[in-house]
């Protein structure tokens, strides 16, 4: 089915075009976005699509009703605080999407945006995708029936989840991780330093503290101090510190001191980039902790909640999960460090980052995990992400 939908799908629909709202979440929700249109064109060339999105969906052809950024808030105080606006941009969205009736709505990552609105539409009698399931391995399986009840399909990007789904009787698929196919299995660290003009010989260290400005306020001083604590051992120490935007880099470069300056090198993106050329990689929980694994660097996870968000966590236990990072919920192991909350500060981060610093190579029996786990995530992503929604849509008109 999904091949023929693939390259037959274009000959027997796509000459009448139809309309696709979707609602991308953040950087790495707007990528996704992208290749998902991408992949979507092949089969409906004359698709029409709308929604929420950033600067790669829009380039993708998507009409955007709101930018994507609109979306990035985390944290339960945080959320609080945006909640009249993120009301109103739902609504308005689901008044638009309502009226246009489109062929399917596609809600890209954003959870606590998008299943509402998916619920709403799916009730109204339009076809629902969430594409990247929540954690439901992580804060309480029985989410997974909730989630079904908002979309008719659930795309996921790891291997173990679609079976937590079949349990709810919701249809889940494993479309692969596209970042699994962005890497390579052995990232050249020449080739990456060639981009920075960085020697190959001196040790490198990349800092990511987060792609939200609560993030940068909460983790980019410690960061910061963290290097500093670092260069007393390594003086010759550089460091990348790769931007998610302008916001962000700007809110960092303002924690900087004029000592910072010259072993500090604040880029704009090019994440991906700064963790190959690097030795160990610090960084924000979350995905970048996947990016890096990928990568295949040693690195220390670090992460800092608001009092408030984190009082609520400990209060109600809603974590399921023994492990706080992906790599290690993945390898179901301790392969990298966690320093969480009151454990995220300099001389702690310092200590865990040195070893690898010294060492400049990864260890083979982690660099053997690594691989391990970058071989199950791969898959098609952008095709069969495609192939599954077309069924879904196809299944509609039939």
């Amino acid at each position: 089915m999904k091949s023929g939908l693939r390259d037959a799908g274009a000959a027997r629909v796509g000459q009448s075009g139809l309309d696709i709202v979707l609602v991308a979440g953040e950087a790495s929700g707007d990528l996704l976005g992208a290749e998902l249109i991408d992949g979507l064109r092949r089969i409906y060339p004359e698709a029409r699509f709308s929604g929420v999105g950033g600067p790669a969906t829009q380039a993708s052809g998507l009409e955007a009703w709101y930018p994507a950024d609109c979306l990035a808030v985390m944290g339960l105080a945080e959320v609080v605080r945006h909640l009249p606006k993120l009301l109103n941009v739902r609504r308005d969205v689901r008044a638009r999407t309502l009226k246009l009736q489109p062929a399917v709505f596609i809600g890209i990552d954003a959870p606590d945006f998008n299943l509402g609105l998916e619920r709403k539409l799916k009730q109204a009698g339009i076809a629902t995708v969430h594409y990247v399931s929540p954690s439901v391995w992580a804060w309480r399986e029985s989410r997974a029936a909730k989630i079904g009840r908002s979309a008719d399909l659930v795309l996921c990007l790891f291997p173990m989840e679609p079976e937590i789904y079949r349990r709810h009787g919701v249809d889940a698929r494993f479309v692969g991780h596209p970042l699994a196919d962005r890497f390579s299995m052995e990232p050249d660290q020449a080739v990456a330093r060639e981009t920075f003009s960085l020697s190959t010989e001196g040790p490198v260290l990349a800092i990511l503290p987060g792609s939200r400005l609560g993030e940068i306020s909460r983790l980019g001083a410690d960061f910061i101090a963290t290097t500093r604590v670092l260069r007393k051992s390594i003086p010759e120490l550089v460091v990348l510190a790769p931007m998610a935007n302008a916001a962000c880099r700007r809110a960092f470069e303002a924690m900087l001191e004029d000592g910072d300056q010259g072993s500090i090198r604040v880029i704009d993106g090019d994440a991906h980039t700064a963790m190959i050329a690097a030795d160990a990689v610090l960084l924000a929980s979350g995905t970048a902790a996947l990016e890096a694994l990928l990568a295949k660097r040693p690195m220390v996870v670090a992460y800092r909640l608001s009092n408030l968000t984190y009082r609520i966590v400990k209060l109600f236990g809603l974590m399921k999960v023994d492990h706080y990072s992906l790599p290690n919920f993945l390898s179901q192991s301790p392969i990298v460090p966690e320093l969480m909350q009151g454990d995220c500060r300099p001389e702690a981060l310092a200590a865990a980052l040195l070893p690898a610093l010294r060492q400049r190579r990864i260890d083979p029996m982690l660099l053997a995990e690594y691989q391990r786990i970058h071989q199950s995530l791969r898959g098609d992503a952008k095709h069969d992400a495609a192939a599954a929604i077309a069924e879904l849509i196809e299944s509609q008109r039939s």
